[in-house]
Order: structure tokens, then C-alpha cells, then sequence
């Protein structure tokens, strides 16, 4: 997308804390401004935590064009 840059996980569930930072440990060592997700299978509802890391679910990911944005 031209010159800008996303950074996304992809994870099954991240259903207890242990799994949730063994999923967002890479994203944490990444020290720039873009966007970072972590894209589960389950529908859940969007959030952003205080790292500024986004979660969607994936069917929200895939179909709703703004979170590129």
C-alpha cells in the first residue's frame, strides 16, 4: 500500500496471558509508529491494547477495507 507498513500476527486464539505474550513478543521488539495487529480465527470484538497493538478477528480483518487504513 504504497509507502506505508503494517506489521501483522496471526494466531488461532489467545485465550489466557501466556499465549497472548507469546504472540505479541515480536510485535513488542518492533520500535517504529505503524500499525500492528494480531489477527485471531475467533470473532471477537476489536480492541487495542496500551502497546498499541490491535486484535480483529479474521473475518473482520479480511472483509472490512478500513483497518489498513
Amino acid at each position: 500500500m504504497g509507502d506505508k507498513r503494517f506489521y501483522i500476527q496471526s494466531a488461532l486464539n489467545i485465550d489466557d496471558e501466556a499465549k497472548k505474550q507469546q504472540e505479541i513478543n515480536s510485535l513488542c521488539r518492533i520500535n517504529d509508529s505503524f500499525k500492528k495487529f494480531v489477527v485471531i480465527k475467533d470473532n471477537i470484538e476489536p480492541l487495542q491494547d496500551d502497546k498499541g497493538i490491535q486484535y480483529v478477528g479474521i473475518e473482520q480483518f479480511l472483509l472490512e477495507e478500513d483497518w489498513l487504513r
